[in-house]
């Protein structure tokens, strides 16, 4: 398909050059661990990331990622009640002590799994989804290639030790960053406390694992995960100044390390680092020919936000954008990709995001057409 180049100068941004090299002492009793930027992806700052270990109930996140897609897609509801299998009511570790037959929603479900990190309702998902939880460990892995996570394994939904079930502080940062644009997620991972089963005559109380959505300001998530061979981990994220932030941290050896160096790694990023909105989502950036529609042009917008990185004491950054686009024909309606928005920095493309059209164009009729053809006739004399 031919495609349309326009070029467009932006300006120059006072926005700091992101070296995730620097050396800054931070997680020093954490095997592995990272700070990333959710909405460009941008390394912060790293430590082993990409070493494979164990990562506990963080992998949770990718069960709770692909539960959000299958109530996005309408597969299941929140209202939904799951019978619990007698293989989920049997699982070991953490767990909301389902019983066998036991029907609970999935909204209390994700409950159990967000704020009580329950295997057992974990598993419960899992076969609701996929039939068993095997078919679901396939999808979790194949997602896991999706997202750019090509060094992590999983053989459970869980996170239980088990041979040949890896990630890295990097992988879980990319599931963590896909999982938190299902904004509804952060609404179970944000609450400390709940109850289950609470009409019945033995409610059962839930306390996050994850301490610091109660005392670090701002903190909506992630997931904590421990193990013998894990040791203590928390992928935690957290929201200031409009700039979301997204750490990991493996094998700290307490729970009180794990939550104090996650701590000093949030404060390091947010005081070190902010976020330039460049294009916003839906605004006009010009706008195109399309063939065949009812209106003769149609105005281009990005489908997300376009954000940049600063580091605040770094020099500025010459930023540029290059949208190209397909031939646009019609009809066509909000939401449908006609071409990308190339982010351009010292002519290396440092993101994309893809183009639509901000109001939906009908194909126009053919009274209209012969108009138009007639008009381009006579305007040739």
């Amino acid at each position: 398909m031919k495609k349309i180049c326009i070029f467009l100068f932006l300006m120059f941004f006072s926005v700091g050059v992101v070296k995730a090299e620097e050396i800054v002492n931070l997680a020093e009793n954490a095997t592995s661990a990272i700070i990333i930027e959710a909405s460009t992806g941008e390394v912060i700052w790293k430590k082993n990331e990409n070493e494979k270990r164990p990562p506990a109930s963080m992998t949770k996140m990718m069960s709770m990622l692909l539960i959000m897609e299958a109530l996005e897609k309408g597969t299941i509801t929140m209202e939904e009640e799951v019978t619990a299998s007698l293989r989920a009511s049997s699982m070991g570790g953490s767990q909301i002590f389902l019983k066998s037959g036991e029907k609970m929603s999935v909204n209390d479900l994700l409950k159990g799994i967000a704020i009580g990190s329950g295997n057992d309702a974990t598993v419960a998902m899992a076969e609701r989804i996929a039939g068993t939880e095997e078919a679901f460990v396939k999808m979790m892995n194949d997602k896991a290639r999706e997202i750019g996570a090509k060094n992590t394994n999983f053989k459970n939904s869980t996170g239980l030790d088990a041979e040949n079930h890896y990630s890295t502080a990097y992988d879980m940062s990319l599931i963590a960053k896909e999982l938190v644009k299902h904004e509804k997620i952060l609404e179970f991972t944000s609450t400390y406390e709940d109850y289950l089963r609470k009409d019945s005559s033995s409610p059962f109380w839930l306390v996050n694992t994850n301490k610091l959505v109660r005392f670090y300001q701002g903190v909506d998530g992630l997931k904590t995960g421990f193990t013998k061979e894990a040791g203590y981990c928390l992928t935690s994220t957290a929201v200031k100044n409009n700039m979301r932030l997204i750490t990991v941290v493996m094998n700290e050896p307490t729970p009180q390390m794990r939550n104090g160096e996650t701590t000093t790694m949030l404060d390091y990023g947010f005081n070190m680092y902010s976020i330039d909105l460049i294009l916003e989502k839906d605004s006009v950036i010009k706008e195109a020919k399309i063939e065949l529609g009812k209106e003769e042009k149609v105005q281009i917008v990005p489908t997300e936000d376009v954000k940049i990185l600063n580091n605040n004491n770094k020099e500025k950054r010459n930023v540029t954008y290059k949208l190209k686009l397909d031939n646009i024909t019609s009809p066509v309606k909000k939401g449908d990709i006609v071409g990308k928005i190339e982010i351009v920095e010292n002519d290396k493309v440092i993101n994309v995001i893809s183009a639509t059209v901000k109001d939906d164009v009908e194909k126009a009729g053919l009274f209209t057409v012969y108009y138009r053809n007639l008009k381009k006739l006579f305007a040739g004399f």
